[in-house]
């Protein structure tokens, strides 16, 4: 999907529901909190790590618990508010420069023995 696609689709969304049963690493749910979107996520694979505070989390096939984050993600103003700030300065923390960065010292580290 082209990124201006995302973006749109992004900008009209109330929340992003992510219940994965596994996540290497959760581009949508970072995306979506990039661009101020409120996320509901399991608490599956990489995703605890990768969304931190950003996110209302809930157990692996916890359906009560996702419907409720999800009710509440809906209906409450002020958690709604919170994830949002949340979201944004969590999902700040990412970029494609910070990953060139870290794979350039991983590389060089390796390439002179210290790895």
């Amino acid at each position: 999907m082209e990124q201006p696609d995302l973006a749109a689709l992004l900008s009209r969304a109330s929340l992003l529901a992510f219940p994965s049963l596994y996540e290497g690493f959760g581009f949508p749910p970072l995306q979506a909190m990039r661009a101020g979107v409120p996320v509901v996520a399991t608490r599956a694979g990489s995703l605890p790590e990768v969304l931190g505070d950003g996110a209302l989390l809930v157990e692996v096939g916890d359906h009560e618990g996702l419907v409720e984050a999800l009710v509440t993600c809906l209906g409450d103003e002020v958690e709604r508010r919170r994830l949002i700030a949340a979201g944004a300065a969590w999902s700040a923390r990412y970029s494609w420069e910070r990953c060139g960065d870290g794979l350039e010292a991983l590389y060089r580290d390796a390439a002179a023995g210290r790895g």
